[in-house]
């Protein structure tokens, strides 16, 4: 099974190379890779064309997360289409064959596989990686949860239905849904794993989930999120990360960090709401809620890791 593999980027030099090499060593290997860049002024795209990809310009004045991938989708070659953050990298060297053999399947529309952070990523991060991508697959899924910065979709049903170019965010979960809504299943395969690298500032943590929170309501519009919602979901995901951290004896390190993400992070999802109403409980789960996992439950596989420079 080959693909198409769809990278957003903008100035991602410093990161860009570590993903196309990881692409490099996949066990498929004739991957047609593109870079839909946004105007980078750094080596993004000159980094892109050293290791073969495609270049799709999109203004970036004219960017929004739909576009982008609506641009490079557009270019793809193959029916199977790829889509990886330019700031992510790929665990295992069957990332690709693991993350596209949900397609055999026929019900199958979306793929999407296991994020993690680098060592260096806030705790609190971590915590919310954990939450979203557990260690279990999923081949069917009750949700329309999903995350294209590790996923894959059928070009045919794209091109029945583009990527909604007017949020602000979450085009991923607005696709998803209404493949669900025709009928199609979505598959989580924890063994396609990649590291996830953010390292924001608290403003920019606050600013991320902000314009999720917008995009959800557009999605959602009985969604809703209150001062009582921020409260109780600030300290119970405070309390976790905290217990968690001084369970994993990490607490000293990452206590500061902690606290401000988040305060941004709910803070940022309440500033994002402006209606009230009701979102399903199950959605909410996902983005909103801790949950207790085991110390050092991550599940090890029988595969070699990709050794990277």
């Amino acid at each position: 099974m080959t693909c198409s593999i769809v990278i957003r980027a903008y100035n991602e030099a410093q990161h860009l190379g570590r993903l196309l090499e990881g692409i490099k060593q996949q066990t498929i290997q004739d991957a047609d890779v593109i870079l839909v860049d946004s105007g980078s002024t750094d080596l993004t795209v000159a980094i892109a064309e050293s290791y073969g990809a495609r270049i799709v310009r999109i203004p970036s004045a004219e960017f929004t997360f739909g576009r982008s991938l609506n641009y490079g989708i557009k270019a793809a070659k193959r029916e199977f289409v790829v889509i990886a953050s330019a700031h992510v990298y790929p665990v295992y060297p069957d990332w690709l064959e693991t993350l596209l053999r949900p397609f055999q399947d026929e019900s199958i529309a979306l793929t999407y596989g296991k994020q993690r952070g680098p060592d260096f990523a806030k705790f609190s991060e971590q915590q919310i990686f954990h939450q979203w991508y557990p260690d279990l697959s999923k081949p069917k899924q009750e949700t329309a949860f999903c995350n294209n910065a590790n996923s894959a979709i059928r070009k045919s049903l794209w091109e029945q239905n583009n990527y909604d170019e007017t949020l602000t965010g979450l085009e991923d979960l607005a696709w998803a849904k209404w493949a669900k809504e025709q009928g199609h299943e979505i598959a989580y395969v924890a063994e396609a794993e990649i590291i996830h690298v953010h390292n924001e500032t608290s403003h920019g943590v606050y600013n991320r989930y902000r314009r999720e929170a917008m995009a959800l309501r557009k999605i959602y519009p009985e969604a809703h999120f209150n001062f009582y919602d921020f409260l109780r979901l600030t300290i119970t995901n405070i309390l976790s990360d905290l217990w968690h951290a001084a369970r994993e004896r990490v607490l000293f390190k990452n206590i500061s960090s902690i606290f401000w993400f988040r305060y941004m992070q709910f803070h940022g999802t309440r500033m994002g709401h402006r209606e009230t109403s009701l979102i399903t409980p199950q959605l909410r789960e996902t983005f909103y809620y801790a949950r207790e996992r085991k110390m050092k439950e991550e599940r090890k596989r029988d595969v070699e890791p990709i050794q990277y420079e």
